[in-house]
């Protein structure tokens, strides 16, 4: 494939933890795990630079404890994160595509910390830089992390690989008659509350113009589909 059929050259892909954890919607299902790995191979060979960052919802949701103290379920979300932050590495590792992870929470033993200079260049290198730990800080989403990272390494689109297909008026696997969206305005998700990022991530898109692709991540190829700016899912944009 030419270089030049890639729509975008420079990308943050945002999986879901659910995502990684396929049917049983509970720790990593490693087939999964390896099939997106090959996806995102797919846009390397093309020359795409490609960042992810991974939610942690398979291994730790957010408010799960009961009673919990807020900055401590956070902080153990963030962890989650680091555990598929991982695992991604190394399916993408087995069929060598050279990876780094970073961590916005030091643990040198595992990871380098989140440095946006070097990030730059592991890109500019043809290096997948999966950032891990959310933000750093509680009270912030893994959407939010990414639209952060986003911005700082100048991604020109955000990919929100989902269980659903795209952006619907309300949850399809409920109700027969959700309406799916092909396009938004950032400001239309914020108003109506539709549930594609938190009003944070949301927010930070559009004070930094970077568009969100959301589309399904169970049809297999949908990323590069996305990459070739064939209409897949829901366009949030200006």
């Amino acid at each position: 494939m030419e270089m030049e059929a890639a729509k975008y050259k420079k990308i943050m892909l945002k999986l879901s933890g659910e995502a990684l954890s396929g049917e049983n919607g509970f720790g990593i299902d490693f087939n999964i795990a390896n099939r997106i790995a090959m996806e995102i191979k797919d846009l390397v060979d093309m020359g795409v630079e490609v960042g992810a960052v991974v939610g942690g919802g398979n291994i730790w949701r957010g408010r799960s404890g009961e009673g919990m103290d807020r900055t401590t379920a956070d902080y153990m979300g963030m962890l989650a994160t680091c555990i598929n932050a991982l695992a991604l590495q190394d399916s993408l590792e087995s069929i060598g595509v050279k990876t780094r992870v970073q961590t916005a929470i030091e643990m040198r033993e595992i990871a380098e910390p989140f440095i946006r200079r070097r990030a730059m260049r592991h890109l500019e290198k043809g290096r997948v830089v999966i950032f891990a730990a959310g933000t750093g800080n509680p009270y912030f989403s893994t959407d939010t992390a990414a639209a952060l990272r986003a911005a700082e390494i100048e991604a020109e689109v955000i990919l929100l690989a989902k269980k659903v297909d795209g952006v619907y008026d309300k949850d399809p696997h409920k109700y027969d008659d959700a309406k799916k969206y092909d396009s938004l305005s950032y400001i239309d998700v914020l108003k109506e509350g539709l549930q594609v990022m938190d009003t944070t991530a949301t927010s930070l898109c559009m004070d930094n113009n970077i568009p969100i692709i959301v589309f399904g991540l169970d049809s297999p190829g949908n990323i590069k589909r996305a990459i070739l700016g064939e209409k897949i899912g829901t366009l949030v944009s200006k």
